[in-house]
C-alpha cells in the first residue's frame, strides 16, 4: 500500500527504487562469483579496480557512483557482454 502525503509517497518511492538497486547490483555480484575460476582473485580485482576509479574520480571531481559500486556494475557488464571489450 502506498502512502497518501506527498512526502511519504516520495519517500516510499525513492526506498522502492533503491531496493531494486541493491537487487540489481547482488545479482551482479552473484554473476560475478559465480563466473569466476577463484573467488579470490575477483574479490581483488573488483577492489583494485574500484581503487582505481576513486583515484580518476578524485582527479575529475565527478562522482555520481560510489567507485565499488561502478566497478561491479563495469566487471559484470564485462563478463556478460564480452563485445564492450573490443580489440
Amino acid at each position: 500500500m502506498e502512502p497518501t502525503d506527498s512526502l511519504s509517497r516520495k519517500l516510499y518511492r525513492m526506498h522502492k527504487r533503491s531496493s531494486l538497486k541493491a537487487a540489481n547490483l547482488m545479482v551482479r555480484s552473484e554473476e560475478l562469483v559465480k563466473g569466476a575460476s577463484n573467488r579470490y582473485r575477483i574479490t581483488v580485482q573488483v577492489a583494485n579496480r574500484a581503487k582505481r576509479r576513486r583515484a580518476e574520480d578524485f582527479d575529475n571531481d565527478e562522482a555520481t557512483m560510489k567507485p565499488l559500486l561502478r566497478a561491479i556494475i563495469e566487471m559484470s557488464d564485462e563478463l556478460n557482454q564480452p563485445e564492450l571489450l573490443g580489440d
